[in-house]
């Protein structure tokens, strides 16, 4: 029997009581949308690819949580998980998975053969993060791969090919990805050290706040490339200089760094995606 308590443990599982991460996927996705349909998408794609980013990210949650159980016993800011506090099991957790990751598969099918096939990419990467934090260095650039496929797989539904200026958003968006998620992951990094677990904030030590400001400066770069590849005006510009402003302030909160700084800076972020999606969508 579903119980109160029991549900509340799913919607936490699936973080659904924190959205911000899904407007961090959410609004780069949408706009590759307007991008690759050259001004408002049909609404079909905005509802699918809105549903996909919702399932998609909540399924990376619960992987990550069944991957992690062992090691977020030993964070603060993660041993009240459902999973390690026992909420819930993991076969409640696998099942939950399964089912949304069917509902994902059956919406993509709903588009063209290049983006089901296209589809399986992604699934590798929500799935291949999580295992990342074991053996590679800096995981966040896995998590900016997968976090910000959506914009691949935005211009293959629209347009069945993956143009230039597609890599080019594509590239900008997981260098600022690698930013913010190294600002997240300096909440946590006192324990990464002494249970072993890899991260960009670990890898990068001493100079972790100018990797960042190093990775926010190179996607400012790159989407200053993609305006002018697609011949976009002076409004683009001032949104990327009012994007530029904001990692600068943002640098201010996550260098007194602490769980709350870093976590404030890192939910911060979503506006830069906010701006860019309008900037864009102003284009056509």
């Amino acid at each position: 029997m579903l119980t109160k308590e029991k549900f509340q443990a799913y919607i936490m599982l699936m973080r659904l009581h924190r959205p911000i991460p899904i407007l961090l996927i959410l609004y780069p996705t949408l706009t590759a949308l307007v991008l690759a349909s050259h001004g408002l998408p049909k609404l079909e794609y905005i509802i699918i690819f809105t549903a996909g980013v919702v399932l998609m990210r909540t399924v990376g949650c619960i992987v990550n949580d069944i991957a992690d159980i062992d090691f977020d016993k030993h964070v603060a800011r993660t041993s009240t998980r459902p999973l390690t506090s026992g909420k819930l099991t993991v076969k409640n957790a696998v099942y939950l998975c399964l089912a949304l990751t069917l509902i994902a598969f059956a919406c993509v099918l709903l588009l063209n053969i290049f983006t089901i096939a296209l589809s399986f990419v992604a699934l590798l990467l929500a799935v291949l993060y999580p295992f990342c934090k074991r053996f590679f260095a800096i995981p966040q650039l896995v998590l900016g791969l997968a976090f910000n496929f959506g914009i691949i797989m935005a211009f293959s539904a629209i347009e069945n090919q993956i143009p230039l200026e597609a890599w080019i958003f594509y590239i900008a968006t997981i260098c600022w990805t690698v930013a913010y998620d190294t600002v997240y992951a300096l909440a946590d990094r006192e324990y990464d050290l002494q249970i072993g677990i890899k991260s960009s904030a670990v890898t990068f030590g001493d100079k972790v706040f100018g990797y960042i400001f190093a990775f926010d400066f190179l996607a400012l770069l790159f989407l200053v490339v993609m305006g002018v590849y697609c011949d976009f005006n002076a409004l683009y510009y001032m949104g990327i200089c009012i994007s530029g402003v904001f990692f600068i302030r943002n640098f201010y909160v996550y260098k007194k760094l602490g769980i709350a700084n870093c976590i404030k800076a890192f939910s911060d972020n979503h506006w830069v995606g906010l701006i860019l999606l309008v900037i864009i969508f102003l284009q056509f």
